[in-house]
């Protein structure tokens, strides 16, 4: 297959990825430690594959792809104006992996913090022009960045400020750069993380001709808008994310509804009604109660398998 061919047409075309999770911060460290399998544009992964075509897997649109691959490496800055523990730490940090940039002073440290948009900042507490804890929270109230503390003082109450600035983690000079490393490494695994949940919560969502992007909230049946209210997208997409599970309709209250006061269960079937009418207004010969199937007595379930072609 072609990848470099434009495929962006009409609905987006999709490929699971099993995004992978790897611990240790360096390629001699990795050790495969989770997998998650998501649903994603081909556009999205397209430049990866081509850089790496050995990981087409053959006919079926499933690849294998590190979390690492999917997300751009780790940028990090390093504000402090010890030239030789701001060179030490560069010059490790790059040789792990990462994309470093260095600054002197606080001034100099939030221009390149709005030029670079690190996902980590170490941060030293005592700079000739900033207070390195008041540095710390303006560069969160702009990005929300990691902040790791680099302080002289190993004094408890100096800690405590710290972490009430918003600093994710602290370590004392003088350190071992081993130990700073690990520190380094656990923080971008835990944002890391994070970001493979966001995929996961973002990524479309799939069964026969029905596709959902969570995203952009909008459904498409047939390659055609599917035009939904609120309700009914929050209803059809829970519906999707747990298919083949039979759901009562108070349990489907309480899951979509949730805090919204709810005289009768049954607005349930009204707004599954309505789904099923908009879909086979787009096609009339669609079966769509095989696709959201009632259970008689107890509620609804989504059966993908018997909404595909």
């Amino acid at each position: 297959m072609d990848f470099s061919q434009d495929t962006n047409v009409g609905t987006p075309r999709l490929t699971w990825i099993t995004v992978r999770s790897f611990s240790g911060s360096t390629l001699e460290q990795i050790h495969c430690v989770t997998d998650l399998r998501i649903r994603c544009p081909l556009e999205s992964v397209r430049p990866t594959l081509l850089c790496h075509p050995g990981l087409w897997r053959g006919e079926i649109d499933e690849f294998t792809l590190p979390v690492e691959m999917i997300m751009a490496e780790a940028k990090i800055l390093i504000v402090d104006d010890d030239p030789a523990i701001r060179n030490l730490i560069g010059r490790f940090l790059a040789s792990q992996g990462y994309l470093t940039q260095l600054a002197e002073t606080g001034m100099e440290g939030l221009s390149l913090f709005r030029s670079f948009n690190p996902d980590l900042v170490i941060l030293d507490v005592n700079l000739p022009d900033h207070n390195g804890y008041n540095l710390c929270a303006e560069m969160q109230d702009m990005t929300g960045v990691l902040v790791l503390m680099l302080t002289s003082r190993d004094d408890e109450a100096d800690k405590l400020r710290g972490f009430a600035q918003g600093a994710d983690d602290y370590i004392t000079k003088p350190f071992i750069i081993s130990e700073l490393g690990a520190r380094v490494g656990a923080l971008i695994k835990r944002s890391q993380r994070k970001m493979v949940s966001l995929l996961a919560e973002q990524a479309p969502l799939q069964a026969g001709d029905l596709l959902i992007d969570p995203a952009a909230r909008e459904v498409f049946f047939m390659e055609q808008p599917l035009p939904l209210t609120a309700l009914e997208f929050d209803l059809l997409k829970f519906l999707m994310e747990n298919t083949g599970r039979v759901w009562r309709r108070s349990e489907l209250v309480e899951q979509v509804w949730k805090d919204q006061s709810i005289g009768d269960n049954r607005v349930v079937d009204v707004h599954i009604g309505q789904i099923r009418r908009k879909m086979e207004k787009i096609n009339p010969d669609f079966k769509s109660s095989q696709l959201i199937q009632t259970v008689r007595g107890v509620g609804y379930k989504l059966e993908a398998s018997d909404a595909l072609p």
